[in-house]
């Protein structure tokens, strides 16, 4: 288990001890996933939400009070560049 790659793509810094020992976790659990594999589930049904939850949301309803200018939407964007936001860039080159 390549710890220090699934950190890195988590961007969480470890230790070489908490790799160590998120190591030994990360294999209990993938032998646990596999040991849940093993079940017959064919009978199962799809439970795809168990609680009951129901969607309420709202259809969008566009109409001049919702909509913003591009003006209004920039009015207190501490930086902008014809029209759009700037903000800092969160990719390394």
């Amino acid at each position: 288990m390549d710890v220090a790659h699934i950190a890195l793509l988590a961007n969480l810094s470890v230790t070489p001890e908490e790799a160590k020992r998120f190591a030994g976790q990360f294999a209990d659990t993938l032998k646990t996933v596999d040991l849940i594999n093993e079940l017959d589930t064919s009978r199962a049904s799809a439970t795809p939400q168990v609680i009951g939850l129901e969607n309420v949301s709202r259809p969008d309803k566009v109409t001049p009070q919702t909509v913003l200018t591009v003006k209004a939407a920039l009015s207190n964007a501490p930086h902008t560049d014809r029209n759009y936001f700037v903000v800092p860039a969160i990719f390394d080159d």
